[in-house]
């Protein structure tokens, strides 16, 4: 064996971040992925579940009974469309999106008007999923 033989072993400080990145961008899609799905859900569920306490009436065409949502409540679902046009998009990259309620009506009924109070149904739904979600970030990042 020669005295002049070296070994040696470089680790490179730009492929160890490269990795970290890809480490990193990958739990964020889970995280990202998991806190809209799972707000979007709830926010369909507030809608659908529960009794409301609001006012009760006929409505036409189809006749019907309807229990409205007292403010401060979710709204109360008569023909399924609020619950059906909420959606999640996620941008192509995955490190980002948004809870959208599509139907024309959801900012009234989340904010409220002049004349009826709020029915918020978003905000809370993300409140109510917020401690989740950073639960999945805190278990991924572990």
């Amino acid at each position: 064996m020669s005295n002049n033989m070296k070994v040696s072993v470089k680790v490179s400080e730009k492929e160890f971040y490269k990795k970290t990145t890809k480490e990193i961008e990958k739990i964020a899609r889970q995280v990202i992925a998991y806190g809209l799905n799972a707000t979007r859900n709830t926010a369909v569920e507030s809608i659908l579940q529960g009794s409301k306490s609001g006012e009760t009436y006929q409505k036409y065409n189809p006749r019907r009974t309807h229990t409205a949502s007292a403010s401060g409540e979710a709204p109360a679902s008569d023909t399924g469309f609020l619950a059906n046009n909420i959606i999640t998009r996620t941008e192509p990259n995955g490190l980002s999106g948004e809870v959208v309620s599509q139907a024309e009506y959801s900012e009234y009924l989340e904010f409220g008007t002049g004349t009826m109070g709020a029915r918020p149904f978003m905000h809370p739904a993300l409140e109510q999923n917020r401690p989740k979600i950073l639960a999945r970030l805190r278990k991924l990042m572990g």
